[in-house]
């Protein structure tokens, strides 16, 4: 599940002219006139993984609907910037569709196992959702968006976010915030079935600190499937068709949880596709996936 680092980025720095100077290595992937708000501190720590950066349309009038982008990288690398790289065309059209796009950093497994991560990301919505107002987003219209690594993390928010699971949120902070739609492009969504579930060096032992099959309580709690309730937000689930990382299995159990229980889902198997690519961000799938939000945020 590991994507290299730097499988994406350009050796070079960019200094915007939009809410402030600042580099961004991904900066040329927004349309021109794109506000950044960049390298923002969600806890109120120096920690560098716990940092976001904020997207607002060009000429954007009035709160608008925002989409959290969860960047994989197994659980233990990769940053903020990670996946827009091939994905260059939606994020684009996320943003021309009248969408701001806030993306965040968390700990790695390495620095600190599960929840660590989980809480994270609950603790940078919850900045975002307090923070609303500052930034011009409308806080009653999130969704979340992520690869990999970061479609566990995302598919985990959204479908715990009703349960309201003590050990995913950090002291102290709000737990207000709700998700209209969740996009989880090629997200583990049970861990114990994952094929190197019995490897104590595989990235998913790492996170939990145990192999899945040592740890079945663990990994449970790690699901996503052990939260799927009907009271779940609906579901756009993509994965390759030769993901050899991620098995589609996974995609395919996620999505048969959620018709099982009655939430509105949809899965896109993508013909020849492996674990990521630029195979995903081609137009029969970004339809799919601007649609798909628009239907939920607008």
């Amino acid at each position: 599940m590991m994507h290299q680092v730097n499988y994406f980025l350009i050796c070079f720095s960019l200094v915007t002219n939009v809410a402030f100077s600042q580099t961004n290595p991904v900066i040329d992937i927004f349309p021109s006139n794109t506000t950044l708000h960049g390298n923002i501190a969600y806890n109120n720590d120096s920690l560098t993984k716990h940092l976001l950066d904020i997207y607002l349309p060009p000429n954007a009038k009035g709160k608008v609907p925002l989409i959290i982008f969860v960047h994989g990288g197994g659980w233990l690398g990769n940053d903020k910037y990670a996946d827009m790289g091939y994905m260059k065309k939606t994020v684009a059209e996320v943003i021309n569709s009248g969408f701001a796009l806030a993306s965040i950093d968390y700990r790695f497994a390495t620095q600190a196992i599960f929840p660590a991560q989980i809480q994270d990301c609950n603790r940078a919505v919850s900045f975002l959702y307090d923070n609303a107002e500052k930034y011009g987003l409308d806080k009653d219209r999130f969704a979340l968006m992520g690869f990999s690594a970061g479609g566990h993390l995302a598919s985990l928010q959204g479908l715990s976010n009703n349960n309201q699971i003590e050990d995913f949120f950090m002291p102290n902070t709000s737990r207000d915030f709700s998700f209209k739609a969740v996009v989880d492009f090629y997200g583990p969504s049970e861990l114990t079935s994952l094929k190197s579930s019995e490897d104590p060096k595989a990235p998913e032992a790492i996170l939990l600190g145990a192999t899945p099959v040592a740890r079945p309580d663990l990994s449970k709690i790690a699901s996503p499937v052990s939260y799927v309730d009907k009271n779940d937000p609906p579901f756009l689930i993509i994965h390759g068709e030769n993901d050899e990382i991620v098995w589609n299995r996974q995609s395919k159990l996620l999505t048969g949880w959620l018709t099982a229980v009655g939430v509105e889902n949809e899965l896109i198997i993508v013909p020849g596709a492996p674990h990521f690519g630029d195979m995903y961000d081609v137009e029969n799938i970004r339809t799919k996936v601007l649609a798909f939000l628009r239907k939920h945020l607008k």
